[in-house]
């Protein structure tokens, strides 16, 4: 699919973003920082009563001031419009229209979609359009989202602590709900709807059956009225054990009528609390967690069971193929395919099989999943991570939207053409539910999610479940202006910086295809040593394979054969070095450490040459940041210049502690005048972590 971008003519009058250098700025606001009106505001007349339409036209009256042409925020319903013959055709439910149109001899903005939901939708695309140099003249946009769901996912759990969270504890305070409701709440959904995310998965997918009792249902209920005019559903992540847990029963097997029915029950007592209840996300026989092949039953019998329990109130069931068990001691990469890809065209219609974007766990680059078009038969919801787990956690800068892009781009094989986002939206097999899930990097830090440029990942995301098409350097292009200004200098340089920043952390944690070299549960810093732990896919000597003669996993035909799961055209590219990009040449091949490479240097000297372009952009990015002083306001300026310099020293760390075992491995010298590790490999062994944040309890 060509990647697009919408560039709006300039005409007259434009919404600026706060100007700079700013007043002090905690990054509460996020991306929506439109000056309020100083000299009146815009005339905006909602047409209709609904909350949502409400909401709509009070975002328009907060940032717009008064001298924009009249504004009128409707449905296509509204009898008012009749006269106009709009064609509201292809928006669905949730897109919307933005154009001038004359009524009663008045000419005005229209902001208006089939729903209200549409027109909120509207609402927010308008103050973008304007806030990133749009102007109000003969505006006239149209979009409707090629995505269905467009879920977060928030592994939170009901200590208040979250899993692999970096922004302080969870957003939601399970203690004081339902009676308390923060504000918060209502600040998070507006921020989702102003990039159309349309669903929340309240809680961990580690799940506790703790959150289908009915103390926590009323608290899941508080949160769902606080989001729904701003046309946001909650899910629950439930727990396959919870009928023997809370029911009593003997067994989970979801063959047994007695299992079936208790979940029906209590699928009927959470819709008496929240009637437009989303539905399920299901975590099940991966990483300890209970599930149907526990009874001998398929993911297909365990998925349909539920299904059928919240069908008859229109919900949904989200199974995650992540399967993670001592099943395929040959290569992790593989299982997911294994179990899943029999039983395509066997899930009930209400269901998702949710897949990560690649086939290990949200690596800073992994290939696409061999899934994504194997399984046309069955809907598949990408699911992404927007918490940066194996990316430096909160305080390395990592756009995500080039991984995002990267992998939504890819060719599946299975037809001409078709790339992993025609599964997505879709489009490929014209399911009628898709959906997109990203794991919630948001916290309780004043600033959402532990620092101003990891919000950019949470705006990416929803821009991108919206329109997969969208490329990463637009949005972050939009990102920038709406949180920074429109300055050229500020926008031309943060966006430069942002679009190389997640390849800096590539080079500097895994260069040319290697994995999961981090330090053992925490994930925190480098741990390619590791070799001793209980399973084999625990350690990360296990992904990279590395030994005197060479280093990489092999997974041609002569090794595991994970080739093979991919279609015919990507398994033969794939297959043969000369024909594999060398940003995965190791996750499919163990060569030689002398292999010379396309730069003409040896593999060895390649990956050295990698690690010290990682740090070195680090480096880069902290001088151009210096040079933006001037324009930033000093709060988030100094947090970010703060978070580069640790950056920085732990791109130095990542760098030295790998270089250090690899060469214990090889036994070669670095290229001439390369710097050496600053300390011995036994100095980098011994650091120890203990209360690293995110663990997992």
């Amino acid at each position: 699919m060509k990647r697009i971008r919408a560039w709006a003519t300039a005409l007259s009058l434009s919404l600026v973003a706060l100007p700079f250098p700013a007043m002090a700025d905690d990054g509460y606001a996020l991306w929506l920082r439109t000056a309020a009106p100083t000299v009146g505001q815009a005339d905006v007349r909602v047409s209709g009563t609904s909350p949502t339409l409400e909401l709509a036209g009070s975002e328009l009256r907060r940032a717009l001031p008064s001298g924009m042409p009249p504004i009128m925020v409707a449905t296509a319903s509204d009898p008012a419009l009749r006269t106009l013959r709009l064609n509201f055709g292809g928006l669905g439910e949730e897109g919307y229209l933005i154009r001038a149109v004359t009524l009663q001899g008045r000419t005005m903005l229209l902001v208006a979609g089939n729903s209200d939901r549409g027109a909120l939708y509207g609402a927010f695309a308008l103050l973008r359009h304007l806030a990133t140099g749009g102007t109000a003249d003969r505006v006239e946009l149209r979009s409707a989202p090629k995505v269905k769901l467009r879920v977060l996912n928030h592994w939170d759990n009901l200590d208040g602590s979250i899993e692999r969270g970096y922004a302080g504890q969870s957003l939601w305070d399970w203690w004081t709900l339902p009676d308390f409701r923060d504000p918060r709440y209502t600040d998070y959904a507006r921020a989702n709807a102003s990039i159309g995310i349309n669903g929340t998965v309240l809680n961990n997918v580690n799940a506790k059956a703790d959150s289908l009792t009915a103390p926590y249902i009323a608290k899941a209920a508080a949160l769902a009225d606080v989001f729904r005019p701003w046309g946001i559903r909650v899910y629950l992540s439930v727990k396959f054990s919870a009928p023997i847990e809370l029911g009593g029963l003997k067994t989970a097997d979801p063959r047994d009528p007695a299992v079936a029915a208790w979940w029906k029950a209590k699928a009927d007592e959470i819709y008496r609390a929240i009637p437009d209840f989303g539905g399920f996300l299901v975590k099940a026989n991966s990483e300890g967690q209970p599930g149907p092949r526990d009874y001998g039953a398929s993911h297909a019998d365990g998925a349909n069971m539920l299904a059928a329990a919240v069908k008859p109130h229109g919900g949904i069931v989200m199974w995650r193929a992540f399967v993670y068990a001592e099943t395929d001691p040959e290569d992790r990469a593989k299982q997911a395919y294994t179990e899943f890809k029999p039983l395509d065209g066997k899930f009930a219609d209400n269901v998702l099989v949710q897949v990560k974007n690649g086939a290990i766990d949200f690596q800073p680059r992994e290939p696409f999943h061999p899934l994504f078009g194997a399984m046309p038969r069955t809907p598949l919801m990408i699911e992404f991570q927007i918490t940066k787990e194996y990316l430096g956690f909160a305080t390395h800068l990592a756009y995500l939207g080039p991984l995002f892009t990267e992998v939504l781009d890819a060719k599946t094989g299975w037809k001409p053409g078709e790339t992993v986002a025609d599964v997505v939206d879709g489009a490929a097999e014209h399911h009628a539910l898709s959906g997109m899930a990203g794991v919630a990097n948001i916290g309780r830090d004043r600033d959402w999610s532990g620092s101003t440029f990891n919000q950019a990942n949470w705006y990416a995301f929803g821009r991108l479940a919206w329109d997969p098409d969208l490329s990463a350097q637009a949005i972050a292009r939009d990102w920038t202006e709406q949180t920074f200004g429109t300055d050229r200098q500020v926008v031309d340089t943060v966006t430069a910086m942002m679009m190389g920043s997640r390849e800096a952390v590539v080079d500097y944690t895994g260069p040319l295809g290697l994995a999961h070299l981090m330090a053992t549960g925490h994930h925190y810093g480098p741990g390619p040593w590791v070799a001793d732990l209980a399973r084999p896919e625990w350690n990360p000597a296990y992904y990279h394979r590395a030994d005197a003669g060479g280093i990489g996993f092999d997974r041609t035909a002569k090794g595991s054969n994970a080739v093979g799961q991919y279609a015919a055209p990507v398994a033969k590219a794939f297959a043969d070095p000369a024909t594999t990009p060398e940003s995965m040449l190791l996750w499919f091949h163990h060569l030689p450490w002398d292999r010379r490479m396309a730069s003409g240097r040896t593999l060895w000297d390649e990956m050295v040459a990698h690690y010290d372009r990682g740090v070195a952009y680090v480096g880069q990015m902290q001088r151009q940041w210096d040079m933006l002083r001037p324009k930033i306001d000093a709060e988030r300026w100094q947090k970010t210049a703060t978070y580069l310099a640790i950056q920085e020293k732990e791109a130095r760390w990542w760098r030295d502690a790998s270089l250090a075992y690899w060469m214990s491995v090889n036994h070669r010298p670095l290229p001439a005048g390369v710097r050496a590790p600053e300390h011995d490999l036994a100095w980098y062994k011994a650091r120890s972590f203990p209360y690293a944040p995110g663990q997992a309890h």
